[in-house]
């Protein structure tokens, strides 16, 4: 698959804005390692091969095991994540599948049992970041080095 154009480079003004973005998402009240999780599963579901591998690896340096990398793709079917993790990634899968589920109330309940109302509001940031990442990744074409 080959690039279809350098986004930095055509744009720097708006890669400078996504960066900002993606700085405020780091630093707000959702720990790093659930947000690499959230980030993968989004980028998976998007079918973003440059970002499920690079925040694969991202987790990995933050001692996340192989074993639950291997399982997000079919958390609801294994018993490696804890209830505050199951709860992030339907809410990721909801707030990423906007127009298939219009993020239905359950899922919102659920989260809400996990995350006060400013974590969930800055879990839906996170989780906007990395679909917008995500659609810049896929159009253009981005793939992970080999």
């Amino acid at each position: 698959m080959n690039p279809r154009l350098d986004y930095y480079s055509a744009s720097p003004k708006a890669m400078k804005a996504m960066i900002a973005m993606e700085a405020l998402a780091s630093s707000l009240s959702i720990e790093q390692g659930l947000l690499h999780l959230i980030r993968i599963r989004a980028s998976q579901l998007n079918g973003c091969a440059f970002c499920t591998d690079m925040h694969s690896v991202d987790a990995r340096r933050l001692g996340e095991s192989d074993r639950r990398l291997y399982s997000i793709a079919v958390w609801r079917d294994s018993n490696f994540f804890n209830p505050r993790e199951r709860a992030a990634l339907a809410w990721t899968e909801a707030v990423t599948l906007l127009s298939e589920s219009h993020v239905p109330d359950e899922v919102y309940a659920q989260a809400r049992e996990q995350f006060s109302e400013c974590e969930m509001v800055d879990l839906t940031v996170a989780v906007t970041t990395i679909n917008s990442w995500n659609r810049l990744a896929v159009s253009f074409r981005q793939a992970p080095s080999a």
